[in-house]
């Protein structure tokens, strides 16, 4: 599990050529989870623990 976080003044998400979703500023974060992940990567990831 990687994750990445970058402040933006603006970001979208298209699929083709239809947008998906946009924000002004703030942050924007990437997250990739792997078949392999499991709920305790989850916890690592974010310090909480997962109901």
């Amino acid at each position: 599990m990687k994750a990445i976080i970058q402040r933006v003044t603006c970001a979208k998400v298209t699929v083709g050529d239809e947008l998906v979703s946009s924000i002004g500023r703030g942050l924007c974060v990437l997250v990739g989870i792997s078949s392999d992940d499991n709920a305790s990567d989850v916890e690592w990831m974010w310090g909480t623990k997962v109901t």
